[in-house]
């Protein structure tokens, strides 16, 4: 696909997602002034090597962590650590209804793996869980070390790939950020004093 047509339908999701964060029943919103400013910096959704490859890392660590809300963490995180908001929950959907058994399987074995090559971790105990009609044991312990020993290990290896990506295909992923033009930018600053 050339690049201008990804990123025309980019551009196209960044103004729909906007749209609903601008929404007028959430602008009379006290709680949400504050949250709302700084989800709409227009750096953080305009994406360069730097700010998706953050982006990305932050949603694949959190897309690990078996959390009720995992994207709003990230979304949050993201936004304090100036990466893509985009990217970051895009990454975030790598577990879904239908890859989410099979990740979480394999971190339990690879925390029980982690474990017996004598990873010093406290016995948690362990959760009896039915799949498909069978008694399957779940090690607590070997659990927890399984989801944060990936999601860091994904989110140290999301990095460097797109930057290795950038470098390959530049057109597709610019290094620097698009500057702001400065009336946007003084407009901004007098809207949020």
């Amino acid at each position: 696909m050339p690049p201008r047509v990804l990123r025309a339908r980019y551009l196209w999701l960044v103004r729909k997602a906007h749209r609903i964060l601008r929404h007028r029943r959430l602008r009379r919103q006290e709680w949400w002034k504050p949250i709302r400013n700084s989800l709409l910096d227009r750096r953080l959704w305009h994406p360069c090597r730097d700010t998706v490859a953050g982006g990305i890392s932050i949603g694949l660590f959190f897309a690990m962590m078996p959390m009720p809300f995992q994207t709003l963490a990230a979304l949050a995180i993201a936004a304090r650590a100036k990466v893509n908001i985009p990217f970051t929950v895009a990454a975030c959907f790598v577990t879904n209804p239908l890859t989410e058994p099979f990740i979480r399987i394999t971190q339990h074995r690879f925390g029980c793996w982690m474990r017996s090559i004598g990873v010093p971790m406290p016995k948690l105990g362990v959760v009896d869980i039915t799949w498909d009609g069978k008694l399957v044991q779940l090690d607590v312990a070997a659990f927890i070390i399984g989801f944060l020993v990936i999601g860091v290990l994904l989110a140290l290896v999301a990095y460097p790939l797109v930057h290795l990506f950038s470098a390959l295909l530049p057109n597709h992923l610019p290094i620097r950020q698009v500057p702001l033009k400065p009336r946007r930018a003084a407009r901004r600053q007098s809207s949020v004093n």
